[in-house]
């Protein structure tokens, strides 16, 4: 799979855990970096973490890739984090921005901003929650800041302004980049590039629909017509 070239400013990372997936667009220029998490580990079948991020890590060799941490006990995250980190110089350690009793990640993330980590602060949904990544990780090590911007347009609300706000938070921090998480459509790469947003995270499916990007519309609805004429045809549909 390689997906075609765009006029965007936006930089595209892949998100997914079929490695095969990855190997296919490793070398493709269009694609800027990678990001992986346990729910989709999961459903692509991986049973061994390190075996599965080592073999990924042998083909994405100069592009950032990120690994997320799976302890909910803070202490335990950071011993993930270190062994996740050590792995190679383009890994970015995946920290959510809570654990499952909503207790904050802050004071981890000074604890890795110190020991020089780069992290990929995750599942991201209000602009407090980045304000705090941003004072925790400022003057640190290059780091993203996930923001799931496909999740808050899941609950009826219009990202772009929220986004919009996230990126200025963090224009005193050089060292973040914000990543516009979990898009659902080809249209929220478009706005992803018109706010200036540093990331966006895209899934294999998604690129994908990136063909489609200014496709002309009289022309799409005529090969719209065309598919449904087909599939008629096809199915020896009659009345």
């Amino acid at each position: 799979m390689t997906a075609s070239p765009l006029p965007l400013r936006v930089k595209v990372f892949a998100d997914g855990a079929d490695v095969e997936g990855i190997r296919s667009l490793a070398a493709d220029p269009f694609v800027k970096g990678f990001t992986t998490n346990p729910t989709l580990m999961r459903k692509a079948g991986v049973d061994n973490y390190e075996q599965f991020a080592r073999e990924v890590l042998d083909v994405v060799t100069d592009k950032p890739i990120s690994f997320e941490v799976f302890s909910d006990e803070f202490d335990e995250m950071l011993e993930q984090a270190r062994k996740i980190s050590s792995w190679g110089p383009n890994v970015n350690v995946k920290i959510p921005i809570t654990n499952t009793r909503g207790e904050s990640s802050g004071p981890l993330l000074r604890t890795l901003a110190a020991e020089n980590i780069s992290v990929n602060v995750t599942a991201l949904m209000t602009l407090e929650q980045v304000a705090e990544v941003v004072r925790c990780l400022e003057g640190g090590p290059s780091s993203f800041v996930s923001v799931f911007a496909g999740r808050i347009a899941d609950t009826g609300r219009d990202p772009v302004p929220l986004m919009t706000a996230a990126l200025a938070l963090l224009a005193p921090a050089p060292n973040l980049e914000l990543i516009w998480a979990s898009p659902r459509e080809v249209l929220n790469v478009a706005q992803a590039d018109a706010i200036g947003c540093h990331v966006i995270t895209v899934t294999n499916d998604l690129i994908s629909k990136l063909s489609l990007f200014g496709h002309d519309l009289r022309q799409f609805s005529l090969e719209t017509v065309e598919m449904f004429r087909n599939d008629a045809q096809a199915a020896g549909f009659s009345l």
